[in-house]
């Protein structure tokens, strides 16, 4: 190619981005579809000036897209990445200072997800001849900490372009880590605001074409071999289906390995998706939010296998879930880092789909004792007649969760996406929602964000809409999570993004009021009721008289309310019927009752208590604490010996 093009290290930038691909097997998409910018001092002369000029060059290399929080430009990031399966994401542009720590939840969000997201946070001067210049920070231990080099403990790249030349190396380095599956997560490159203007003659060779190929790492032979002894010596296995069997697009691989085995299948708030809910072997979420059917066969497994999962504490119950005294656990992961996790001896380091095409053949003929298939089978009857209880409507003024749930899935269509994040609803859909498409279940459960839902729905949505699909996108959201970044319902009517947010009015925080009760602070600080003087707290009685309904409609939203009675639930279910039909995007605004609880599945989530209290309550919940504590284990991977 050979030559070099004069531009400031700004447009060398978004010139490179906009020729990066990424492949995936027969599919080929561009790594970094778009970018997300909100202008300041350290951005609008680098970053936005190139934006600008490849804009009126070339309107479709590289667009540019608004947003309301720099944090919700991140979260679009991630909700899109998800639903491309990690194959592609967005980069997002801040000023320095306010906008760049903003960002910083988002990356946050990403790396947690081991989900791809480009962050392009600006700095201050390099040269520091501003200095200090507006929104910088200064420390007179170390003058060269910034606001950037919070991005260090939250990114699984960073680096600082101080001098132009760096641009080439560090450019590169990004994108690898961005689209490794095993190293993926938030990719940050700070830069200074001057020099994103600075110009240097480019190499042509850096700014032509180059593909990404995602690397899929068959099993190694020893590992795969000890794996599959471990497996054809159980007699009560279980596999923990994670997001990595969605990310590498092998849910047709576990379908038939498990119906070849007779394996039975729980998922973790990632793998949600990873099997359909109707399927024989499916027995929904395990762990501390899943179905008492997978949490049953999870405490007598005695080999559990892993794939693409890693292990949080809800999908061990902390540590509780599995209690066979001498469990083999077989962690089969792409990174190496989740497939060692709580000292399994039979790590398999390799991709979800290669792995599982490998060991179906190597257990040919394998399957599981007819009594275990019959309990399996029992089990999931029983479960799923419990959740078709949990969604029925009641009748009741004020509808419980799990029927507003209920109502949602009855109006929606099988390949539509829900989206949600936090409070008590992530518990309840991993219990109750039943996953009709390997991509219709979109829950950021690994750091659950509040704010998040609004912004990530945008993201799916997004997403669908680059892949041709016209599936709907259901964003489910408490109260409290709505108030924390609702803002981006701006950018939905901005682009005209289809989207259907169902808002449960709770006045409060459900999920933290119903944990405060468990630990024995009796809802201390979750409600939202008018501050008592006197008292000098919030645990009155009185309603605030916020209107989110009327806060949504102030934005152009079209809008339905659905009032309290006996016909709430039919109402939801029609207006959900409505906003499907419609090419806007809507919000509907519901009351619920925070005290309705989905069924209890048998798991346990560790929240320490107090151990010592003067409230009755502490000590009543420090009582039944110490007696959950004991179901503990240190370790979770047994003694890796292999049965005959």
């Amino acid at each position: 190619m050979g030559g070099t093009q004069r531009m400031t290290v700004g447009q060398a930038l978004v010139e490179f981005l906009a020729r990066q691909w990424t492949v995936d097997g027969d599919v080929r998409e561009r790594t970094i579809p778009g970018v997300f910018g909100i202008f300041g001092h350290g951005n609008v002369a680098g970053l936005g000036q190139a934006l600008r000029q490849l804009n009126e060059a070339d309107p479709d290399l590289l667009p540019y897209y608004q947003a309301r929080n720099e944090q919700a430009m991140v979260h679009q990031s991630v909700g899109y990445a998800r639903i491309h399966r990690r194959r592609g994401t967005f980069a997002s542009t801040a000023s320095v200072g306010p906008g760049a720590a903003n960002m910083l939840t988002g990356a946050a969000v990403a790396t947690s997800n081991r989900l791809p997201a480009l962050l392009l946070p600006s700095d201050t001067f390099a040269t520091r001849v501003a200095d200090p210049v507006l929104q910088q920070l200064e420390h007179p231990h170390d003058t060269g900490i910034q606001v950037t080099d919070a991005f260090r403990p939250v990114s699984r790249f960073f680096d600082r372009v101080e001098r132009p030349e760096q641009l080439y190396s560090i450019a590169l380095a990004a994108l690898r880590v961005l689209t490794d599956p095993a190293e993926t997560g938030a990719v940050t490159i700070a830069l200074p605001e001057d020099v994103q203007a600075e110009a240097l003659d480019v190499p042509r060779e850096f700014l032509q074409q180059r593909e990404w190929r995602i690397r899929r790492p068959r099993p190694d032979r020893d590992a795969l071999a000890r794996a599959v002894q471990a497996i054809r010596g159980a007699r009560r296995p279980l596999v923990v289906a994670g997001g990595g069997v969605v990310y590498s697009g092998a849910e047709e691989e576990l379908r038939a390995f498990v119906e070849a085995t007779g394996i039975p299948v729980g998922t973790s708030q990632a793998g949600g998706g990873a099997l359909v809910w109707d399927h024989p072997q499916y027995l929904g979420g395990v762990g501390a939010t899943g179905s008492l059917a997978a949490n049953r066969l999870a405490a007598e497994a005695d080999v559990v296998i892993g794939i693409g999962t890693r292990y949080s504490d809800f999908t061990t119950a902390s540590r509780t879930a599995f209690q066979d005294p001498d469990v083999t656990f077989v962690n089969v992961n792409v990174a190496a880092f989740d497939a060692y996790k709580h000292g399994t001896q039979l790590p398999v380091v390799a991709d979800a789909r290669e792995t599982l095409v490998e060991l179906s053949a190597a257990l040919e003929g394998l399957r599981v004792d007819p009594s275990y298939a019959a309990r399996i089978a029992r089990e999931k009857a029983e479960w799923d007649a419990t959740v078709d209880a949990a969604l029925a409507p009641s009748g009741r003024d004020l509808p419980g969760q799990p029927e507003i749930i209920g109502a949602v899935q009855q109006a929606s269509a099988p390949e539509d996406v829900i989206v949600q994040a936090a409070g008590s609803l992530p518990g309840d859909l991993h219990k109750l929602w039943r996953v009709r498409d390997p991509l219709g279940y979109h829950v950021e459960y690994a750091f659950s964000c509040m704010g998040y839902e609004i912004a990530g729905g945008i993201g799916v949505k997004r997403g669908a809409v680059a892949d041709g699909s016209d599936r709907d996108v259901i964003v489910m959201v408490g109260d409290g999570s709505y108030l924390m970044l609702n803002t981006e319902l701006v950018t939905a009517v901005a682009e005209g993004i289809k989207i259907i947010v169902v808002l449960v009015q709770n006045h409060g925080y459900a999920s933290i009021g119903h944990l405060s009760e468990t630990v024995g602070s009796q809802r201390f600080g979750t409600k939202y009721r008018r501050y008592d003087p006197l008292a000098r707290n919030f645990q009155g009685e009185e309603v605030l008289p916020v209107d989110l309904a009327l806060n949504a409609r102030s934005y152009g939203i079209d809008t339905i309310e659905i009032a309290p009675g006996a016909s709430a639930v039919d109402d939801l279910r029609a207006a959900i019927a409505r906003a499907k039909a419609s090419d806007r995007a809507t919000f509907i605004h519901i009351d619920s009752d925070p005290h309705v609880y989905a069924p209890d599945g048998g798991g346990w989530w560790d929240v320490p208590v107090a151990q010592t209290s003067t409230l009755a309550s502490t000590q009543a919940a420090r009582v039944e604490y110490e007696e959950q504590v004991r179901a503990r284990r240190p370790l979770l991977g047994g003694s890796g010996e292999v049965r005959s």
